[in-house]
This record gives C-alpha cells, sequence and structure tokens, in this order.
C-alpha cells in the first residue's frame, strides 16, 4: 500500500475534543427519497433531543451524481471540469436544504450550509480536490444558536480561485471526518445500508461476521483493498487526528463498527480481520524511467496508485481501472515502455495480529494454491497480503480464504 498515495492530511490542527458534539454522515442510499429523507431528520432530531450539538453531512439523494455526469456527457463529450464541479455540487445541495426543512417541521432548528459556507477549503484540483484547511466559523455560531447544522458533502472552495471544487469518490466521507476533527467531535458516526464492516463483503460471503472494532492500520488496509464501506483517504485523516468513527446502519438501530486507535483497550488483535477484494484494478509494469520519474508523472496526473514494487529492471503498479487513460498518458509522456494488464482482481487478508504470528503468508498461499489460484503479483505490509489474481478467480478466492482462517 501506498501511504503517500492518500490525500495530504488537512492542514488545520484538531480541535481539542468537545464533549457532546457529534459528526454525523449520510451516504446516498440513506437519502435516496422523500421518507428516507424524513428519517435522517428523525434521527437527527433524537441526537438533538437527547443533548447532543449535532452537524451532519449528507450525501446527494440515490444515484443523482451519476445522473448528473450522465447529463454532462449528453451535453459536451468532454465537459470542462471546472463547470463538472460546478454541476456535481448541486446533489448535496439538495439534500441538505431537504432534510433542514424537515428538520423544521419536526419542531428544531437547522440550517443547511454548502461546502464553502462552511469553510472547506480546497486546493484548485477539479474533481480530485484535496482539503487543505477547514474555517468553520459558521459552523460554531450556528451551534451557538442550538441549530442542527447540515453540510453539503464531497464539496469545498479552492482557496487560490474561490471557484467550487468536489473531493472525488468518498467525498462525503473525507467531508465529515474533517469537520470532526475541526470541531473537536466526540465521534464520527457513518451512516450507510449495511450494519458496519464485515470479515468480507457479504453479499459474497453470506456468513462473513460483523466486526465490532477495528483499528485505523486494519480499515485503512481494508479501505485501499476494497472494502467499499469507506475511502481510505478518509479513514488516513481520522487516524491523524485521532477521530473516532462509527460506521452503523441508517435503518437499524445496531451499534456498527468503531475504527479507533491501535491501543483501544476494547480492541482484539485478530490474526485476521478481514479478507477483502476488487474485482478489477490495472497492474503496469514499466521500464526506463526512475520511480522518482514515474510517480512524480502519475501524482501530476492524479492516479491513485496503490501496490508498488520495484525490482533493478522495472517498476510493477497497480491503480485504478477509471484511471487508465490518466496513467497511460503519464506513461507515454515520460517515453517509457510499459505494459499493462485488465484481467485482474485482488484479494486482501489483512489482520494486525499476523504482526506477531508467523506462517500466515504460508498458509495463504497454499490455500490458494489448493484452489488452482496462482498470483501474478503479491505485495505485503506488516498487517497485509495482497494478491493480484485473474478477475475471474477473484469470488473463489475471498470464500477459501474466508473459510480456512474460520472469520465466519
Amino acid at each position: 500500500m501506498a501511504l503517500t498515495e492518500f490525500e495530504a492530511v488537512p492542514a488545520f490542527e484538531h480541535a481539542p475534543r468537545t464533549p457532546g458534539l457529534v459528526v454525523m454522515k449520510f451516504g446516498g442510499t440513506s437519502v435516496g427519497d422523500p421518507e428516507k429523507l424524513k428519517r435522517v431528520a428523525q434521527r437527527l432530531v433524537a441526537a438533538r433531543d437527547a443533548g447532543n450539538k449535532v452537524v451532519a453531512v449528507v450525501s446527494a439523494m440515490g444515484h443523482t451524481t451519476d445522473e448528473l455526469v450522465a447529463l454532462a456527457h449528453q451535453v459536451s463529450p468532454t465537459p470542462q471540469e471546472r463547470e463538472l464541479d460546478m454541476l456535481l455540487s448541486v446533489g448535496e445541495r439538495i439534500s441538505c436544504a431537504l432534510v433542514a426543512m424537515a428538520i423544521v417541521d419536526l419542531g428544531q432548528l437547522a440550517i443547511s450550509l454548502t461546502g464553502s459556507q462552511a469553510g472547506i477549503v480546497t486546493d484548485s484540483s477539479h474533481t480530485k480536490a484535496k482539503i487543505v484547511e477547514v474555517r468553520a466559523h459558521r459552523i460554531h455560531e450556528a451551534l451557538g444558536r442550538d441549530e442542527i447544522v447540515l453540510v453539503a458533502g464531497f464539496q469545498g472552495v479552492s482557496a487560490d480561485s474561490l471557484d467550487v471544487t468536489t473531493l472525488g469518490r468518498g467525498g462525503s466521507d473525507t467531508t465529515a471526518v474533517a469537520l470532526a476533527a475541526a470541531l473537536g467531535a466526540d465521534a464520527c458516526e457513518i451512516y450507510t445500508d449495511v450494519r458496519g464492516v464485515f470479515s468480507a463483503d457479504p453479499r459474497l460471503v453470506a456468513n462473513a461476521r460483523k466486526l465490532d472494532r477495528v483499528s485505523f492500520e486494519e480499515m485503512l488496509e481494508m479501505a485501499s483493498s476494497g472494502a467499499g464501506v469507506m475511502m481510505a483517504r478518509s479513514v488516513e485523516i481520522a487516524r491523524t487526528h485521532n477521530v473516532r468513527l462509527n460506521v452503523r446502519s441508517s435503518f437499524e438501530d445496531d451499534e456498527g463498527t468503531w475504527i479507533t486507535e491501535e491501543d483501544d483497550p476494547m480492541l482484539e488483535k485478530a490474526l485476521i480481520s478481514a479478507v477483502v477484494h476488487q474485482r478489477e484494478e490495472t497492474v503496469y509494469r514499466a521500464r526506463g524511467a526512475s520511480a522518482a520519474t514515474l510517480f512524480g508523472a502519475l501524482a501530476s496526473a492524479n492516479v491513485n496508485v496503490d501496490t508498488i514494487l520495484q525490482s533493478t529492471e522495472e517498476v510493477v503498479f497497480s491503480a485504478p481501472p477509471e484511471d487508465k487513460t490518466a496513467a497511460s498518458g503519464a506513461l507515454e509522456s515520460l517515453g517509457a515502455t510499459w505494459e499493462c494488464r485488465d484481467d485482474l482482481g485482488k484479494v486482501s487478508v489483512i489482520g494486525a495480529g499476523m504482526k506477531s504470528h508467523p506462517g500466515v503468508a504460508a498458509k495463504t498461499f497454499a490455500i490458494l494454491e489448493a484452489a488452482g489460484i496462482a498470483p501474478a503479483v503479491v505485495s505485503t505490509s506488516p498487517i497485509k497480503i495482497a494478491c493480484h489474481i485473474p478477475s475471474d478467480q477473484v469470488d473463489a478466492a475471498v470464500r477459501a480464504l474466508h473459510d480456512a482462517f474460520e472469520l465466519a
């Protein structure tokens, strides 16, 4: 895992802990229709009635963002990124305003704020902006008036141009965690359509187990290896600023999964916590360019590099399929000799306990060999073993590893 490829940590100093302040983030499925919007409003009012100061971050309703992207491409085959950000920021603003209206109807005070009004200041990289500062004056003022504050996720304002910017995939999570750090919140609650973080994707492994607690390090590895419940950059911000995360269901009252520091006395260091996967990840092999030059060009092209392996003759790295055009352009600009494979996915075994238990790698490879699966690329960290394997063998590998490590 290339930690340097995660979002730069926001420049602000995290605020002292503010008892009773909670940041609650709701994803697109949680606000997918008017009835769900009303349920979100009810949950926020209940949190306020319990004596908390409440800041909520909401995503766009359902598939609104995808629909706006499709609309943009119907109008222009190559929409300008600045204007695309202006367009895509609308979805979260709609959700914010509607939830605020519903809260007022329930008898509580509420105010909706755009990302810029909430003080989310970013760099100038459109569609993949990074947060550099949070100026939360208006939020503090609204909390002082006992208002529930709704902040449009996924967006901010460029410090240089004052243009609207969007934060890319997982941007609403990033907004919520950055606000929790800047405000000194007791916790950042991430509400989604699943009950928490599982030992494997429950859609693939029926007996996958919900994890009560995982460490920041484990969640960071899981997020970067395909666990879609949270994006890696938001977990990195939480780890850096020690923001306690709670991933839980929007539709149930289950406690969910807590994501905390590794020295949390409640955290059990399981040998293996989870088996996570990505069905598609492009793997590149490049020659003729130094690692510094190569990864400098990829960073300038906003390519999210994951696995990195280097020998004296070549550099091997992986990146999401959606970054292939940008990665190819960067490689061509360097005049490097390169090739890539689009037929690979990735399966990763993750657990803090493997630091002190030898033999996990041997068992992993033995299980894959017994299933007739030969990894094309293998990479490791102290708490992860990641194998790039043919995409059509990913499901079988996940089930075999999950069973063999007795994670059910």
